[in-house]
């Protein structure tokens, strides 16, 4: 018995010659996926005697098949993040005690550098794997698991300190999977597109287990590039496209995409970063394309809650999935009523069974059976939830609570302001002040309090972030205004576009 790879033979069974997953360089049938994985098993298994097995693969079919290949050699795979610099990957390795890695060759020196033997996924060794499992298919028997057994170690992006290797279990990816399937009503007959880090959860889960269990087809594309996201959209006929609210803002800037490259799109779903109402309006202008948004977390396998077509309300995140309760509770963790603020508790199927080697952070956040997010939000009567804030992102100024996401949405319903993050600083006075940076639109250029632009490039900065403040003002308590307006041409950004708040907090 395997909670997994059991569902995914049936897949091959009944969809052996439908393409499976597909990128520039390989593309392969389920009966090719499934023996190409099968027949590395072997060499990965022989590749380390310890139980957990690095992967540092950029967005391809080949590592797509690689955690496929762990699995089938009854090892935990630990998809690893290829932006890392050596240190940084050093202490993941350790902590996840990694000794082998499978890997491509761009990739092989940061892992020589840190002593890790390796097992490269070139074409060789997929054709000899794919050889392989011809010969020995049946008499190699998929390695029994139980559902509570550990199937994957993926580590946070570290935007709020440390990474952490989140332990999700077979039964925590197969139900969150078959539940994201059932909310969304998704058929194997749909081709999605994925552009996302495969050692992110939103692109492990959604964009490599999700389509190969469900016998759907999945395109990989390495890196993002908005050109060559709707030019695949339209050539490739994609259905379901799962991308950051960042990516999204990128599509809708270019110039001269064709709204009719999206008319085979029938589900656009964004999450892994809040949706700015602004991004969602011009989408929807510019394609014709409503997005969905979604909310999860890597320990919650990720899949919380998503929009749906024939039940979307703009501004929430959608209504949780079957078999997962997302409340509100208040400082002393009584339940809330709907509507009112507090943070997000959420218990079911898809809560992560720990965190690698951190028992105390682990207790810290699991407690009486529910995952304490952090983040704040409410769920409205009809049970859709609304993300306001995290609780630690909160800025208090003079003892007063600040959601940064509050003076966000402000900044960005200035027609001159494509992007805004807003952070707290230390301040002698009132604790804490609200800091904001901000993105400008191509040719924009605010006005001063006055209704004039300034004459010089660095009149115009000041100017415009005087206006901006000015702008806040208006719209806000004053004690949420920002004090500061940096105008910046880029943010410090992880591996899926989403800010890194903790370097702005950094630079204040």
């Amino acid at each position: 018995m395997h909670p997994l790879l059991d569902i995914f033979e049936r897949t091959v069974e009944r969809s052996g010659d439908r393409l499976a997953a597909g990128d520039a360089n390989l593309t392969l049938d389920y009966a090719s996926f499934r023996a190409v994985a099968a027949g590395l098993a072997p060499r990965v298994a022989a590749l380390s005697e310890r139980p957990h097995v690095g992967i540092l693969a950029p967005t391809s079919t080949a590592g797509a098949v690689a955690i496929f290949a762990c699995w089938y050699a009854g090892k935990t795979p630990v998809p690893l993040n290829f932006l890392l610099g050596p240190a940084e990957l050093g202490k993941i390795i350790r902590d996840a005690d990694l000794d082998a890695a499978l890997t491509v060759a761009p990739f092989e020196p940061a892992l020589k550098s840190v002593g890790i033997r390796t097992l490269l996924l070139d074409a060789e060794t997929l054709r000899a794997g794919a050889g392989a499992a011809v010969v020995a298919r049946s008499a190699t028997p998929v390695p029994p698991r139980q559902p509570h057994d550990l199937a994957v170690i993926l580590y946070t992006s570290g935007t709020a300190g440390d990474p952490k290797g989140v332990c999700l279990s077979f039964e925590n990816i197969v139900r969150n999977v078959q539940a994201s399937i059932e909310h969304a009503r998704l058929t194997p007959d749909q081709v999605l597109l994925s552009v996302l880090p495969q050692f992110h959860s939103f692109g492990f889960t959604a964009k490599i287990v999700l389509p190969l269990l469900l016998g759907a087809t999945v395109w990989f594309q390495p890196r993002f590039s908005p050109l060559a996201v709707v030019q695949t959209i339209a050539e490739k006929r994609v259905n379901v496209f799962m991308a950051v609210a960042s990516m999204y803002a990128a599509i809708a800037k270019l110039k001269h995409a064709d709204p009719g490259a999206f008319c085979s799109l029938g589900l656009a779903i964004s999450g892994g970063e809040a949706l700015p109402m602004s991004v969602a309006l011009a989408f929807k202008e510019r394609f014709g394309v409503d997005l969905m948004e979604g909310y999860g977390l890597t320990e919650t396998s990720p899949v919380v809650s998503i929009n749906v077509p024939w039940a979307h309300r703009l501004g929430s995140v959608g209504r949780p999935i079957p078999g997962v309760e997302v409340y509100a509770v208040d400082a002393g963790g009584g339940r809330l009523p709907a509507d009112a603020e507090g943070e997000l508790l959420i218990r079911g199927h898809c809560v992560m069974q720990g965190y690698h080697n951190k028992p105390q952070a682990t207790a810290a956040v699991l407690r009486d059976g529910a995952l304490h997010t952090g983040d704040l939000g409410r769920v409205d009567p009809d049970g859709f939830l609304y993300i306001t804030g995290r609780a630690k992102d909160l800025i208090i100024v003079g003892g007063e609570n600040v959601a940064p996401r509050e003076i966000e949405e402000v900044l960005l319903s200035h027609p001159a302001v494509a992007e805004a993050v807003v952070v707290g600083v230390r301040d002698e006075v009132r604790g804490e002040v609200p800091v904001a940076y901000v993105i400008l639109k191509d040719g924009a250029a605010a006005m001063d309090a006055a209704g004039a632009t300034a004459g010089d490039r660095a009149s115009a900065t000041r100017a415009t972030e005087s206006e901006l403040r000015s702008f806040c003002r208006e719209r806000l308590a004053g004690y949420k205004a920002p004090r500061e307006v940096h105008i910046v041409r880029d943010l410090p950004r992880g591996p899926t576009g989403k800010v890194l708040k903790r370097e702005l907090s950094s630079r204040s």
